[in-house]
């Protein structure tokens, strides 16, 4: 899955930008980080919290904690980051320069603490092979891998909560057409549109683009797409156009 998903970056991309993957602890795997370094790419997995973590977690000497950041830069309030230097990674099989870091904090007010929490603090643990020294930086932009979740309510909005149907095969290609539908989507907001349609959800979208009536009227040996000149998003439109036909055919 990975290698496809790295298939469909531009080359110019995959060739001359370095390239993190992220997961959550499911990406864990000493195939996959093995891989990722085989083809020269960085890593960042959440970790299980074992025995062995757990214990590394709780030997943290107080200063060894400092403040998480948010994305803007600012402290995060009651969240803080340390290393876990004393795990061995690479004795467990690990990529040289293997990191765990840890990131603490205190639960929002409601929440159940599970078995894994310790004095209040709720933990999260991700190995890396960044040497970047920042802790905070690094953690952020773990942190940040969360939008997948947005991915996966966007995959849902766009025909996956139909599965499953009765036979594999049936599933197998409802799958690849919403995960075509996903890309479809995704590249269209990342080089045609701009501001909240660039972020927006598919079920707004469909709304404001996708089904917007038009006529179709060839006139000179030209076809033209007229658009209702009062719908709020046809200059939105008429930009995505333009911008669609300026893009090389290929990258």
């Amino acid at each position: 899955m990975v290698d496809l998903a790295l298939a469909q970056l531009p080359r110019q991309a995959r060739e001359q930008q370095p390239i993190l993957v992220r997961a959550d602890s499911a990406g864990a795997t000493h195939g996959l980080v093995n891989h990722l370094r085989a083809q020269g790419m960085r890593f960042s997995v959440g970790f299980d919290l074992d025995s062995r973590v757990r214990a590394a977690i709780l030997a943290l000497p107080a200063d060894a904690w400092r403040a998480a950041v948010d994305a803007d830069g600012g402290d995060r309030d009651s969240a803080q980051v340390a290393e876990l230097a004393s795990l061995d990674l690479q004795a467990a099989g690990w990529p040289a320069g293997t990191r765990a870091i840890c990131r603490r904090e205190r639960p929002h007010p409601g929440a159940q603490l599970t078995f894994t929490d310790a004095d209040g603090w709720r933990f999260q643990v991700f190995i890396t092979d960044q040497p970047d020294p920042d802790l905070d930086r690094l953690e952020l932009r773990h942190r940040q891998h969360a939008r997948v979740e947005d991915r996966i309510r966007a995959a849902k909005a766009t025909g996956a909560r139909n599965l499953p149907f009765d036979l594999w095969r049936r599933n197998a290609i409802w799958l690849q057409l919403v995960l075509l539908a996903l890309d479809l989507v995704g590249w269209a907001q990342a080089l045609l549109l701009e501001g909240e349609l660039a972020v927006a959800e598919p079920k707004t979208l469909r709304y404001r683009l996708w089904h917007v009536a038009g006529r179709i009227s060839r006139h000179a040996r030209r076809v033209r797409l007229r658009l209702q000149r009062t719908w709020p998003w046809a200059a939105d439109l008429v930009r995505a156009f333009t911008r669609l036909d300026a893009l090389p055919l290929r990258c």
